[in-house]
């Protein structure tokens, strides 16, 4: 198992804007109890999830991550031209190939400047905002345009009730700056996870490079994702403690703002908290709402709360998730 903490040198990088995106379609649990084993009072009670969003057939995953790009870049008052890197966490973009980064420069018309993404599953916004501080940070990059996207309804089996009721789609964004630019939303610290021995935990087992997609698999229904529930919980409400205890270690717990934990399960985030001796006020949630959405339940938190005004100056945020790989991440933000 590896970790890599990083407070890193050069200048100082700051969070000019945030913006958020999700489906119009609201999908409530009453969905599901109407064709499979489940019921919304079972839904609740695992999970913490009322409803979620999905894109309707002919919408697209870039549709959700232009529009949070979009609203980033105002609340940055930036322009398209101002853009100098893009880097998206995703795992289920337009494409296989092309990236999702280099769909959201061509949709948007921005600069012909770098373009990637990270795979990092539900850590991916993390990562991302991780690469995009490092670039910034030597003092080469000015803004750097850093998306969570997910259309998890594209990857999941509709009959199978243990992921079907989990996942939602949606879309994050931010902008980075040099700090002194912006003067808001200082991203301290972060730190990088991975543990490879977890793949099998949260995979989609065939249809990749591996195992090309043939009809027996996609009859068989083997690409879409599958989870092993109880390691999985297991691994994420260990991670969520160690990732709070990490961002908040020799600080001032008066000086804790909010936790912004990815979305994954209610019952995880209420345990973690409570260990650690968190007052549940301070913790975000939007999971009743939204479901799981992977890479993009942390920036559409951190949206939401920007855009209500909930940030208060000289305190802080701590971010943090976890995901396929099995990956984690977290950040320390100072408003």
């Amino acid at each position: 198992m590896t970790s890599g903490t990083c407070t890193y040198q050069g200048v100082p990088v700051g969070i000019a804007g945030i913006g958020h995106k999700v489906p119009d379609w609201v999908v409530e649990n009453a969905h599901f109890s109407g064709y499979l084993d489940t019921s919304d009072e079972w839904i609740q009670q695992r999970t913490g999830i009322v409803q979620r969003r999905w894109l309707r057939d002919g919408e697209k995953p870039s549709d959700l991550f232009i529009a949070a790009a979009a609203m980033a870049m105002e609340a940055a008052r930036v322009k398209k031209e101002d853009i100098d890197l893009i880097v998206v966490g995703s795992v289920s973009g337009d494409y296989t190939a092309p990236s999702a980064a280099c769909v959201v420069q061509q949709r948007m018309g921005l600069p012909k400047c770098g373009a990637f993404d990270v795979a990092a599953a539900c850590s991916g916004f993390l990562y991302g905002l991780a690469t995009g501080t490092s670039f910034v940070a030597t003092g080469r990059y000015k803004n750097v345009l850093v998306i969570g996207g997910e259309a998890m309804s594209r990857m999941i089996n509709k009959q199978d009730r243990n992921t079907v009721v989990l996942f939602g789609d949606g879309a994050g964004a931010v902008v980075l700056q040099p700090w002194d630019v912006c003067k808001q939303g200082l991203v301290e610290d972060y730190t990088l996870g991975a543990d490879g021995e977890g793949i099998p935990f949260i995979v989609r087992p065939r249809g990749g490079g591996a195992d090309p997609i043939t009809e027996e698999i996609v009859r068989a229904g083997e690409h879409f994702i599958q989870m092993q529930g109880r390691a999985v919980y297991r691994f994420a409400a260990a991670r969520m403690i160690w990732l709070l205890d990490w961002a908040m270690h020799g600080k001032d717990p008066a000086k804790l703002g909010w936790m912004i934990p990815h979305q994954m399960n209610r019952r995880i985030l209420e345990e973690a908290t409570k260990h650690l001796g968190i007052p549940p006020e301070k913790v975000l949630h939007n999971i009743h709402k939204y479901g799981n959405t992977s890479s993009a339940s942390v920036p559409i938190l951190m949206s939401e709360a920007y855009h209500k005004g909930m940030f208060e100056k000289d305190k802080y945020l701590v971010l943090g998730a976890f995901g396929a790989g099995l990956t984690w991440a977290g950040a320390r933000i100072l408003w």
